[in-house]
């Protein structure tokens, strides 16, 4: 007798579906929320290893060059994101040194290191040493590595430059823009998949979990493991059986920790505004800059596409990301269940724009590295940088404290849910929690 497919637990709505082979071109989505469970892919893992290690090489060559050029009255000066950030550390703005080498640079690599350290040995059909570790950390790197948002922040500065001088860009530029691609196709291979290609290859056990009377089955946020765990306290921590990680049925005290970082970041998103990001020291004197005022530079130089983008980027984006997740916790905190998946999908979209509130920060340091021409022109960081990238980071840490499956357990307690037929590719075997309901 055949053994049963491994089952897939909804991270949004905690539904459980049974995993099954999907055709080219096929997407599994939950039926209940709408969330995409898993994707076809075509890659083998010896593929995936050979993206990793061309992403790795394109990374180092992407960072040993120069991003861009600038030459004022015979002088020339070029900054790679490694000047960059060694200049923001010379001026003594620590804060937004270590926030941008982190997302740049120190992450993303920390990243392609792991990917290639896990995926050799599972090419081989061998188990990698320490994966269960690997994963985890795997899993907590990803939300911070920004080398797309550092591509856009190198022709936002470009842009801003050339009205002032001569600016160029750099071959490092065509390295991190082949390294954006590379890396967002690498971002499929999360630690779920990873550990499904794990149990496809035979080297872990994918273990097919039983319901029973006062059991629920959820997913362990790290490998994926749907397995049975005891309903009676929803708080309790357990341990993930197959990768060992902390294992909650749901987050807890999770409207606390996300109206806490809330709170937080709106006290400072107001200096971040209010305050200068930027400051020139220059012949003609001394200037800041707020990050509005950088939007109406561009505008009055004629760049309004990149203008747009910065807007929506540095001052829409944070916005909406505090708004809309205050309106989730209200909904959540009031005991309001309508409109369930609309609310799923801005849970999605505030999850995948958080990081990209970071691009203001990311500018500035590269204007800082090329405009670095002492007794003629410097440009340095302000408090206003450090500032907003507190925002960022403060924004993301609340929509990862946020539960969005607290409000299907309160539909699932309140209502009884109707039979909904289950997408191509997955077999429903549970809706969330049962009519008791997870409080």
């Amino acid at each position: 007798m055949a053994s049963p497919r491994p089952l897939i637990a909804c991270e949004h709505c905690a539904s459980i579906f049974r995993r099954h082979e999907l055709a080219p071109g096929e997407v599994a989505s939950c039926g209940r929320c709408g969330t995409t469970l898993w994707r076809y892919s075509g890659l083998t893992l010896g593929g995936w290893l050979a993206l990793a290690l061309t992403a790795a090489i394109v990374f180092m060559i992407a960072n040993a060059y120069p991003v861009a050029k600038m030459q004022v009255q015979g002088m020339e000066q070029q900054a790679s994101l490694l000047d960059a950030l060694t200049v923001t550390w010379q001026q003594q703005h620590w804060v937004v040194a270590l926030m941008t080498g982190a997302a740049g640079f120190a992450l993303p690599m920390t990243q392609l290191a792991l990917l290639l350290w896990v995926l050799y040995p599972l090419s081989r059909g061998r188990l990698p040493p320490a994966f269960r570790f690997c994963m985890r950390l795997l899993g907590l790197l990803r939300p911070w590595c920004m080398v797309p948002v550092f591509m856009l922040g190198v022709l936002v500065a470009v842009v801003k430059l050339s009205g002032m001088a001569s600016v160029q860009p750099g071959f490092g530029l065509a390295g991190f823009a082949l390294l954006t691609i590379l890396l967002t196709m690498l971002g499929r291979l999360s630690p779920h998949t990873l550990w499904r290609y794990a149990e496809d290859t035979g080297v872990v056990h994918a273990h097919v979990p039983q319901e029973r009377q006062g059991e629920i089955l959820t997913g362990c946020h790290v490998c994926g493991q749907v397995q049975a765990v005891a309903l009676a306290d929803p708080e309790a921590l357990h341990r993930c059986h197959r990768c060992d990680a902390p294992l909650h049925l749901r987050k807890p005290d999770h409207l606390a920790r996300t109206w806490a970082l809330l709170i937080s970041a709106a006290v400072f998103y107001i200096p971040a505004n209010v305050l200068p990001v930027m400051s020139i020291d220059s012949l003609l004197g001394d200037s800041a800059h707020t990050i509005l005022g950088g939007v109406i530079e561009l505008w009055q130089m004629g760049s309004w596409d990149l203008a747009t983008i910065v807007f929506v980027a540095s001052v829409l984006v944070p916005l909406t990301k505090l708004l809309s997740l205050a309106a989730l916790a209200l909904f959540i905190q009031f005991g309001n269940t309508s409109n369930l998946r609309q609310r799923t999908r801005l849970y999605t979209m505030v999850e995948f724009i958080g990081q990209w509130s970071m691009l203001d920060v990311f500018v500035v340091i590269l204007l800082a590295a090329l405009a670095n021409f002492h007794g003629l022109m410097e440009i340095s960081a302000a408090p206003g940088a450090a500032a907003f990238g507190t925002v960022v980071i403060l924004t993301m840490l609340a929509a990862m404290s946020f539960d969005p499956r607290r409000g299907w357990d309160m539909e699932a307690a309140g209502t009884q849910i109707a039979d909904r037929a289950p997408p191509s590719g997955v077999e429903q075997i549970s809706a969330g929690v049962d009519g008791r309901g997870v409080r």
